[in-house]
């Protein structure tokens, strides 16, 4: 009876993985247990039910709901691939190769939340579409403040913006794009955590204040009904 019990769970663990991820592979350089970190990310962000959805998000996403989110990555990206990306604070990037996505170690080594670390790959996804030119971001303001007067660092590494290809100029961009799906999970998933909503909402923050364009930041900030003290407008 205990082996069979084992040998049921495996079984439906090897069914549901080949249900949820049909066509994404991964490059045979992709360590074990970053893959496992990935799928087990994978399984959890399919489970996310929301009851609402800003405006943007229903643009960008449709509902906040799981099926959602996996079917627009899975039109994106076919492929991982494991590379250091050239930087050594990199988490993961988009390289000339289409439909695919490229990690680094720093997605389990980085001690980061778990929506956290989807948002990097929704974001990369992002990078993915040719039609928009790979939506390609701008370099921050120098100085790039915050609204206390503050140098802004990425929340990731601690490193300082200012000057860096590390902004957008629109609401569709991939920081944009990630911060209104953190900041849609934050507000309507309503089988979540509080402590992911939170999360969800903090980096969500992070991601918003990087989108430098003050028509397109203000329309994220009406979009969320979120308060503008909290963030950067220039």
């Amino acid at each position: 009876m205990k082996y069979f019990s084992s040998f049921l769970t495996l079984t439906i663990s090897i069914l549901f993985t080949s249900l949820a991820y049909g066509s994404l592979q991964f490059d045979a350089n992709v360590q074990p247990g970053l893959k496992s970190q990935i799928l087990h990310d994978f399984n959890f962000i399919q489970g996310i039910k929301g009851n609402n959805a800003s405006p943007l998000h229903q643009r960008v996403f449709g509902e906040v709901d799981g099926t959602n989110y996996f079917a627009w990555f899975s039109k994106r990206v076919f492929s991982v691939g494991f590379n250091d990306c050239g930087n050594p604070a990199a988490v993961a990037c988009v390289q000339e190769a289409p439909n695919k996505i490229w990690m680094t170690n720093n997605y389990i080594q980085f001690n980061h939340p778990q929506i956290a670390r989807l948002a990097t790959v929704y974001h990369e996804a992002r990078h993915t579409e040719v039609d928009n030119k790979r939506w390609p971001h701008a370099a921050c303001p120098t100085p790039f403040k915050d609204h206390q007067g503050n140098n802004v660092q990425s929340i990731w590494t601690g490193s300082f913006l200012s000057g860096q290809y590390a902004c957008d100029i629109t609401a569709y961009g991939s920081y944009g794009s990630a911060s209104i799906f953190l900041k849609n999970i934050g507000k309507y998933c309503i089988n979540c955590s509080e402590k992911v909503m939170a999360d969800a909402n903090l980096y969500g923050n992070d991601q918003m204040e990087r989108v430098i364009d003050p028509v397109s930041l203000k329309n994220m900030i009406t979009d969320l009904n979120t308060k503008s003290s909290t963030l950067i407008i220039k």
